[in-house]
């Protein structure tokens, strides 16, 4: 994914190159093209830039095998767009778009040597079709052309990111819709704080999952917009149709600036950044059901789980683990790129050849493991009778003690020293009464209806007082399903009609190319 300066000028008959060599269209001297058909270092570097130890660290072509198709549809649509605006003939546009397919169909592993995929695929037109294969490259730079490249793979990346998110939404919503009663302790500082349910908890992940989503649909939004024509960074003297490439591409616009077309890759790290945040949310929720596995809450399945080498008893927690790890990883992405792109200046520099490993590290890493999560929480078994032992566990019901208290005229303050006295000498109503004479020196009956005091004091009535808007009352519980079964359906339908954008882009491309071949 390396520079190249672009042909902004008039088509040239064959001239002198400095080297003394004859070139043509702007294309490597053709006294580099070897008689066999082949080339010993590619059409676009002159022969003192051909050799030296340097050569294979300047070298991406491997690493770009991720960017061959999208390169292959980027010089399809430039060439078509080439043709159309009469810059070059339409059968110089056809015997190229045929190189092209036989490319294609060859695979990027049958590409001659090259700096970066981008030299090796025109390497290997111009050697099916002789010196006009060059006119391909004609009115664009690698600069923009890499950077259209990586836009469009990375948007098809994104997208399935997003249906990952997807599918860990649904999976929160089913378990959600299942388990909208049944009672769970609920923790702060891993310290049982107050009973609350299944659904309650899988909820707050929807809402997190749902937002990352949102994220990531932001970020789509800036990645679909086409680069190409920018060239090296100011444009061309030639009269080309940015929009119709665009549009050949499925791009919704433009970067309208050639220099920022060229040289920025903002959008790669608002991505990584949209990744990690995900990644966070991903590691946040694989520690929790890693605790709750512990405690034996939540039994996953053994397609989740794995066991020990030398302890058949084991069954471990493995890939949630490995979901947990991947946020650092994540994170890793997101310091690597931006130091990367810390203090570069406008317009191409070499560096951003490094820019989009990160890219392409993070968003396979952090869709892996949204794809894994999903399936570990939609196949996870709820243990119910444990989960509703443990829901008093630690007093967790003294906050619904301490606000009833409050509720019959007591001031909070004084109800929360009163119901902390108990909490240390047995939370039952025993204690709450010795701590009101020591508190009030009155009875405990005298400020609230014990029948009131003893609902309190039970999980699954406590739960169920809690029904202000996002708590855990399974009314409350109810609202929060319906909004997120509208949320994840109207995502769901902007997933649909990106992808389906891209599906007809493609199609349509294809049908313009069968026009010349």
């Amino acid at each position: 994914m390396t520079e190249e300066s672009a042909h902004d000028g008039p088509e040239r008959g064959p001239d002198v190159a400095p080297d003394g060599g004859e070139r043509s269209n702007g294309s490597r001297a053709s006294s580099d093209l070897r008689s066999d058909g082949g080339s010993d270092e590619g059409v676009v570097r002159r022969d003192r830039f051909s050799g030296g130890p340097a050569r294979s660290f300047l070298s991406s072509l491997d690493a770009d095998e991720r960017i061959f198709e999208a390169d292959l549809e980027v010089d399809r649509a430039h060439t078509v767009m080439l043709a159309e605006q009469g810059i070059i003939d339409d059968d110089v546009a056809g015997r190229i778009l045929t190189a092209l397919d036989a490319i294609e169909v060859d695979g990027h592993g049958s590409l001659p040597d090259g700096e970066d995929v981008h030299e090796a695929i025109e390497t290997a037109v111009i050697e099916g079709v002789g010196a006009d294969g060059g006119k391909m490259h004609t009115a664009r730079s690698r600069n923009d052309e890499v950077a259209a490249c990586i836009r469009y793979r990375l948007r098809e990346d994104v997208l399935e990111a997003i249906e990952t998110t997807l599918a860990l939404r649904e999976s929160l919503v089913d378990v959600a819709e299942a388990h909208t009663e049944t009672i769970m302790p609920g923790y702060t500082h891993l310290q049982p704080a107050q009973p609350t349910t299944v659904a309650h908890w899988a909820l707050a992940y929807e809402g997190a999952v749902r937002r990352d989503t949102e994220r990531l649909l932001e970020a789509y939004d800036r990645i679909n917009e086409s680069p190409l024509g920018g060239a090296a960074f100011a444009g061309t003297t030639f009269d080309i149709d940015r929009e119709r490439t665009a549009e050949l591409l499925g791009f919704d616009g433009l970067v309208e600036n050639s220099m920022d077309a060229a040289s920025s890759r903002d959008f790669l790290l608002e991505t990584v950044q949209a990744l990690s945040t995900h990644a966070t949310t991903l590691s946040g929720l694989a520690e929790d059901v890693i605790i709750f596995a512990n405690r034996g809450f939540v039994t996953l399945a053994d397609d989740y789980s794995s066991t020990s080498s030398i302890m058949p008893q084991k069954k471990n927690p493995d890939t949630l683990e490995l979901v947990r790890a991947v946020a650092g990883d994540a994170a890793g992405g997101v310091q690597g790129l931006t130091t990367t792109l810390k203090g570069l200046p406008r317009a191409y520099n070499r560096d951003l050849q490094r820019a989009t490993i990160h890219a392409w590290e993070t968003v396979d890493a952090v869709t892996e493991a949204s794809e894994v999560a999903a399936g570990a929480v939609a196949t996870a078994d709820w243990n119910e009778e444990t989960l509703a032992a443990e829901a008093g566990e630690g007093f967790s019901t003294a906050t619904g003690v301490a606000d009833l208290l409050a509720a019959n005229g007591l001031p909070f303050r004084t109800a929360h020293e009163l119901v902390a006295i108990a909490a240390d000498n047995g939370a039952d109503y025993d204690a709450l009464e010795a701590a009101a004479q020591e508190v009030l020196g009155d009875s405990l009956e005298a400020y609230v209806d014990p029948e009131a005091v003893e609902d309190a004091l039970d999980p699954a009535t406590s739960v169920a007082s809690r029904d202000s808007r996002g708590g855990p009352a399974p009314e409350a519980v109810a609202t929060q399903l319906e909004s997120a079964s509208e949320a994840l359906a109207a995502d769901g339908d902007a997933l649909a009609d990106a992808t389906d954008a891209l599906e007809t882009a493609r199609e349509t491309l294809r049908s313009e190319v069968n026009g010349y071949v």
